[in-house]
């Protein structure tokens, strides 16, 4: 029997999620939107692509939450955009609602799976998954760092004019312009990228990763970005249902490590069947574990504002 994993909200993040997934054929794949007809559309689509993309998992579309029944891995991407004129408590209220009638209709019909969590702002709806459907810290994990690290890697690339794949980053913290790129722990080819790149532009790019979601943002206008989230998801689910045991930075939830508990923020993690195996302590400068606390003080005042 195939693995199965569900992807709640057929938007484009949970779309791309579903294609990423069918062509590793690492699963099969069912996507639920509220949206009548949407979901199922878009899941017939996909299926009759299989045949010329090589990749036989069964891809559908419902508008009912007993349809995830079974799944192994829940992607949570469903969520509000930032409109004018609305807060971001308002936007923060409104997300917090839509993930728990999601977590309550996960614990009902999936308590047995992980759950990766792709909504805005991303670390405080994690928590409120978690807070909702009950899961054991290790089951539910946030796709933060995953992607800002993607990017960190990309920038660095651009950069140089080198191979993406030879560059590995590390970027912790909470996933928006309070995350911490660390370069000190970022390689080319095992080369620390500080003998490659000057402090100055180094620091450029570490700042366009921190704001790297809001200049797509800016380029769209109409949208936000969908392709890395998607990969980066991909790459978390494929760890944990192939038990890679990736170090990777996500979302996780602490409990005194980094000096920070009782929330989730970015961290390394060891990441495979049993979710979140390990979290790693790196060692820290005084002014990156400064920066770390500061970006999970934010979200703990933020966690107040959810009613």
């Amino acid at each position: 029997m195939n693995k199965k994993i569900a992807v709640i909200g057929a938007g484009n993040v949970g779309a791309t999620c579903a294609m990423y997934l069918a062509e590793e054929n690492l699963a099969d794949v069912v996507m639920v939107d509220i949206l009548e007809g949407m979901p199922q559309g878009k899941g017939l689509d996909l299926s009759q692509a299989g045949p010329v993309r090589g990749y036989n998992a069964k891809i559908y579309g419902t508008n009912k939450y007993s349809d995830i029944k079974g799944s192994d891995i829940v992607i949570m991407t469903a969520g509000l955009p930032r409109k004018p004129g609305m807060s971001r408590e308002d936007l923060l209220n409104m997300n917090a609602s839509i993930v728990a009638v999601a977590a309550k209709n996960i614990k009902k019909y999936a308590p047995k799976c992980f759950v990766i969590v792709v909504s805005n702002p991303l670390d405080l709806m994690t928590f409120q998954m978690r807070k909702i459907t009950g899961f054991p810290k290790n089951r539910v994990l946030g796709q933060a760092g995953v992607l800002d690290s993607t990017r960190f890697r990309t920038f660095i690339s651009m950069e140089l004019d080198v191979a993406m794949t030879d560059i590995q980053a590390m970027v912790l913290g909470g996933h928006g312009d309070t995350m911490v790129p660390l370069p000190r722990y970022t390689t080319v080819a095992g080369i620390p990228v500080g003998e490659l790149i000057p402090a100055k532009r180094l620091k450029e790019i570490a700042h366009r990763t921190a704001v790297g979601g809001g200049e797509i943002v800016k380029l769209l206008k109409t949208g936000s970005a969908y392709y890395a989230p998607a990969a980066a998801t991909v790459d978390m689910c494929r760890s944990i249902l192939c038990d890679e045991k990736k170090i990777m930075p996500c979302s996780a939830y602490l409990t005194g490590q980094y000096g920070i508990k009782d929330i989730y923020i970015g961290v390394p993690v060891v990441l495979g069947s049993k979710g979140v195996e390990k979290i790693l302590e790196l060692k820290l400068s005084a002014g990156e574990k400064k920066a770390l606390q500061k970006s999970a003080a934010t979200y703990k005042v933020h966690l107040k504002d959810i009613k």
